[in-house]
């Protein structure tokens, strides 16, 4: 995992020298560019701004190298990031199974073409085996694709009753749902606990503190078909930033994956306000088969009852 230093201010910083093997060669062409580096912002609504507070910090490679710096999220980026999951949710969880499945299955496409870009990042950030991670987390958007539209069948049901009526009871998405993103796999962990909550309709505040992979992600998400603020993405503390999202009022479920034991005790205190559906952090595998437990975890059961002949 990336390791941090202190905050800064951010400021724009200009690229290191060249070489002296690329700068000759650079004076020779009379070439006199410098290099255009990466700001890594957070994604709300679809949209990539730096945090309100001006806050960033660094991010350094598994040798302690300088990398990038990444936006620092602050109390208001959540409220701002869970206003605009919530004025997604309508839509997204509008929208059919099939539709979803589409989507899901286009974020697997880009990933797939931006291999080389998650290989590096993956690999700065201490992963031994990049490639198989890639492997594993396009493999599993695919995987969750294949869900959607066949959730309503395996968890929905036609109820016998005591009387003349159709009794029938279907899933439905929670609505909103705050996640701490696992720091032990930056990439397909993040996936593994992303792409089960917005497979039936919730839409999604992730917070991670991997920001070289979890802001490329959301470019990934930005430019495939997935509508803005059905996911949202901030990087900074946990400990700063994780109460305040259990605290919302306007969050209906918390997963609490990256969380250290005490974080999480904090965290579920602050869910009982408004009774958030709330998975505790465990030892996990990611390259396991994920199974269903995410994906039913944030569901509510709705049961119509209709008479018989009318």
């Amino acid at each position: 995992m990336a390791a941090r230093a202190a905050v800064t201010v951010w400021r724009p910083t200009l690229p290191t020298k060249p070489s002296s093997a690329k700068h000759s060669s650079a004076k020779q062409k009379g070439n006199t560019r410098l290099e255009v580096r990466k700001t890594y912002k957070l994604f709300i609504g679809g949209a990539f701004p730096r945090s309100e507070s001006g806050r960033s910090y660094v991010v350094n490679d598994s040798k302690g190298n300088f990398l990038a710096n990444a936006s620092w999220a602050s109390r208001k980026d959540v409220r701002d990031a869970v206003v605009a999951a919530r004025k997604a949710f309508g839509g997204w969880s509008g929208k059919t199974a099939y539709n979803r499945a589409q989507i899901l299955y286009r974020i697997a496409e880009m990933l797939e073409g931006r291999r080389g870009q998650f290989a590096e990042e993956l690999r700065a950030s201490g992963v031994r085996n990049p490639d198989a991670e890639i492997d594993a987390a396009i493999d599993r958007w695919v995987w969750y694709a294949g869900w959607a539209d066949k959730l309503a069948s395996v968890l929905g049901s036609a109820n016998p009753v005591a009387g003349p009526f159709f009794n029938i009871s279907s899933p439905e998405p929670t609505g909103v749902v705050g996640v701490l993103a696992p720091t032990g796999a930056p990439l397909l962990g993040l996936v593994s606990v992303l792409a089960p909550a917005i497979v039936s309709g919730n839409t999604v505040v992730v917070v991670a503190d991997s920001p070289l992979v979890a802001v490329t992600l959301a470019e990934v998400l930005a430019t495939s078909d997935l509508p803005g603020g059905v996911v949202n993405i901030l990087t900074g503390r946990f400990e700063e930033l994780a109460p305040w999202l259990a605290g919302h009022l306007d969050v209906n479920g918390i997963d609490l994956a990256g969380a250290s034991a005490e974080l999480a005790i904090a965290c579920e205190r602050e869910a009982a306000g408004n009774l958030k559906r709330v998975i505790r952090p465990s030892e996990t595998d990611w390259n396991d088969d994920p199974g269903t437990a995410r994906m039913t975890a944030f569901l509510e059961t709705k049961t119509v009852w209709h008479p018989i002949g009318v």
